[in-house]
């Protein structure tokens, strides 16, 4: 599949940044993860304004990194197409930027242990929520189990079962509010978008 220059940088970007985690390890954490507000002044990090948007490079192991890829690979592409690469590139960060908002504002509230959040989810679940909408009819194939069936369907019940997650904390360790969030954020900014043109 042909894959627009953004997607492909994007790709390229995470993949670099993996692989120097795991020559670096700690220092990269320590300053480009998402740390959140309440950070204790004892830690040997805390909260910086650049973290909203460099957590999104970071992965917290090969399964992480593969997943958030292969969503990135999936559907960045095909957006891309449709958005153009400048929109493409403020639609995603956008999605970044609103998930590490959303990730914030749920660990101030929450008041848990002061844990780093990384990934790219929050901008893949961006670009999820625009295939959804963009392309509403066309049919997904989950992997398991392998039912097909609309993104629109798809996008809706994902989203359902990250809230039912995020409430529940059934899944501990994964910032489903930040998953969340950058549907969120992508659909703000779709809805501005198509309200403008």
């Amino acid at each position: 599949m042909f894959l627009p220059p953004i997607t492909r940088l994007l790709l390229i970007t995470n993949v670099a940044v993996y692989l120097l985690q795991q020559a670096f390890g700690d220092p990269l954490i320590i300053w480009f993860a998402l740390w959140p507000f309440h950070t204790p002044s004892s830690f040997v990090s805390s909260f910086m304004p650049w973290q909203v948007f460099t957590y999104s490079f970071l992965h917290g192991g090969l399964l992480h990194i593969a997943f958030n890829m292969l969503g990135l690979y999936m559907f960045g592409g095909q957006i891309e197409q449709v958005f153009g690469s400048r929109r493409f590139l403020i639609y995603y960060l956008g999605c970044v930027f609103a998930a590490a908002l959303v990730q914030l504002a749920m660990s101030a509230f929450s008041g848990g242990p002061a844990m780093p959040t990384v990934g790219a989810s929050g901008g893949v679940f961006g670009l999820l929520l625009a295939y959804g909408l963009i392309f509403p009819k066309r049919t997904v194939l989950l992997i398991f189990p392998p039912i097909p069936m609309s993104a629109w369907l798809f996008v809706t019940l994902y989203g359902l079962v990250e809230l039912y997650l995020g409430v529940t904390g059934t899944q501990a360790g994964v910032a489903h509010f930040a998953h969340l969030g950058g549907m969120l954020g992508g659909y703000i900014l779709i809805r501005q978008w198509r309200s403008t043109r």
